[in-house]
């Protein structure tokens, strides 16, 4: 199959491309750079040279293959507008790609979040919630990205092979330099102690990042139309373990941040509304119906392994 993966040179799309290249796909990435036309390239990657504001691009690059995978996203955006502006920029590339496809039955697969279906339901989100509707309240928040997944499983109904792989709060490897993982762990630096929200029984989950990349190639290669996926591994760890997991490697206490609207902004800044939340999530629809097995190491294992920190954070023995 030619796949034409965006954000190839991307935490994510950076092992997305080798585990295609891998299983015999051809793959051609899109690069807005030399630098990264380079990246993609060392990954095995034919190189599309383009951006993401080139709609009529996009559309030739899909139409000329068999099957699109999309994790990228505009985020130069992010500073002035936030995620309304990401989401709203995003939203007309996905009905690009769905005019390309239209008809065809060609596969699309697209990052989405794993928090999409909300996490008021009372039980683990499963594959089967849809995402919530978004209105003029859902403004700043994450929730303002749902249009986007929405309109992918929309175009199911034009006959596109379209899916959503809800990607989980964290994607950890030895690779990871910008995600919640490196962010909590600066944040326990510079407070001095590893701090979790309230009693830190809320519930995170976790996906290493080589098993997300196996669930997009599954996804692609026989995922029904109109689904969404769980690319988790570990459904849900109290954040509270994943803080003293910190705390034990940096030799820092471990301190609950009351939960007052001064004090946990004080610790947590931007991820405030982030980390109190609750992420249970299922993964059983996505391993009966497309084979999926996790094969890498869990989050504390993987945690614990010590590439997060590196030799001068711990004290020698």
């Amino acid at each position: 199959m030619h796949v034409f993966v965006t954000g190839g040179t991307g935490h994510s799309g950076s092992h997305i491309i080798p585990e295609l290249v891998a299983a015999g796909h051809q793959v051609t990435g899109l690069a807005r750079s030399d630098t990264a036309a380079r990246v993609l390239s060392a990954l095995g990657a034919k190189v599309r040279r383009g951006d993401l504001q080139d709609l009529d691009g996009l559309k030739a690059a899909a139409a000329d293959s068999d099957g699109v995978i999309h994790v990228a996203h505009r985020q130069d955006l992010l500073p002035s507008g936030g995620i309304d502006a990401v989401a709203a920029a995003e939203l007309p590339i996905m009905l690009a790609y769905g005019e390309a496809l239209a008809g065809t039955g060609k596969p699309l697969v697209a990052a989405g979040s794993i928090g999409s279906p909300g996490q008021l339901l009372g039980r683990p989100a499963t594959e089967d919630d849809p995402a919530l509707p978004v209105g003029d309240e859902h403004k700043g928040t994450l929730r303002a990205r749902n249009v986007v997944e929405t309109a992918v499983i929309g175009l199911a109904e034009r006959g596109v092979r379209s899916s959503i792989v809800r990607i989980a709060n964290i994607a950890h490897d030895t690779t990871d330099r910008a995600g919640f993982l490196p962010t909590l762990i600066a944040l326990a630096k510079d407070k001095g102690f590893a701090g979790y929200p309230g009693d830190g029984t809320n519930l995170w989950n976790a996906v290493h990042v080589r098993d997300l990349a196996s669930l997009f190639r599954l996804a692609l290669e026989k995922g029904p139309a109109g689904k969404y996926w769980h690319a988790v591994e570990d459904g849900g760890i109290p954040v509270r373990e994943i803080a003293e997991a910190i705390g034990s490697r940096l030799s820092l206490p471990v301190v609950s941040v009351p939960l007052d609207e001064l004090m946990l902004p004080g610790y947590f800044g931007f991820l405030t509304n982030v980390i109190t939340q609750n992420y249970p999530a299922s993964n059983a629809i996505t391993r009966r119906t497309l084979g999926w097995e996790p094969a890498q190491p869990g989050l504390l294992v993987d945690l614990d392994n010590g590439h997060y920190f590196p030799s001068t954070d711990v004290p020698a023995i």
